[in-house]
C-alpha cells in the first residue's frame, strides 16, 4: 500500500475509533462534549445538520491530522503505538488546554464565560479543560486522542532506506 494511501486508511479508521471513545463516553454519561457537534455548528445552527456536517468535518480533520502525525512519525523516524500515544496525549492537551478556553471567541454561535447566552450564542461554552461540559470531560477526550495516536503509531509503517 502507498503511503498515502496508509494514511488515509489509517487515518480514517484511527478517527473512527477517537470519534467510538468521544460518543461512548457521551453515551455512558461521562461528558457532554461532542466535538463532531461543536464543529458542525461553526458552519449551521440546524442541528441535524451540524451533526451530520460536524461528523464530516471531523472526518477530514482526522486524515488532515492523520498527515500531521505521519510527518511526525518521519521526523522523529520511528512510528511505534507509544510514539503515536505520546503525540495524541499531546494533542489533547493543546486541545483541551488552549483550542476550547478559545472556542467561544471564534465561534458564532457559542456563549463566552463572560457573556451568558444570547439569541444567537445558545452553546454552552467548553471552558477550561472542557469541565463546563463534565468533570470526566478531560479523561474522554484524553483516551480518545490517545488511542487516536496509538492506532497510526502501531498502523503506519514509515519508508526504509533507499538503495
Amino acid at each position: 500500500m502507498s503511503q498515502l494511501a496508509d494514511v488515509l486508511t489509517w487515518g480514517f479508521i484511527a478517527t473512527l475509533l477517537l470519534t467510538l471513545v468521544l460518543y461512548g463516553s457521551q453515551g455512558l454519561g461521562l461528558t457532554r462534549l461532542s466535538l463532531p457537534f461543536l464543529l458542525g455548528t461553526l458552519f449551521t445552527s440546524n442541528r441535524s445538520l451540524a451533526t451530520f456536517g460536524g461528523f464530516v468535518a471531523y472526518i477530514v480533520g482526522g486524515w488532515f491530522f492523520a498527515f500531521i502525525y505521519y510527518l511526525l512519525f518521519l521526523r522523529v523516524g520511528v512510528a511505534t503505538w507509544w510514539v503515536g500515544a505520546l503525540f495524541g496525549l499531546m494533542q489533547a492537551m493543546l486541545l483541551l488546554v488552549v483550542m476550547l478556553p478559545v472556542l467561544p471567541f471564534i465561534h458564532p454561535r457559542m456563549a463566552s464565560e463572560y457573556d451568558g447566552p444570547s439569541e444567537v450564542r445558545r452553546l454552552e461554552p467548553p471552558g477550561f479543560l472542557g469541565l463546563n461540559y463534565g468533570w470526566r470531560t478531560p479523561f474522554s477526550t484524553t483516551l480518545g486522542h490517545v488511542v487516536y495516536g496509538a492506532i497510526l503509531g502501531l498502523l503506519y509503517r514509515l519508508p526504509g532506506p533507499v538503495g
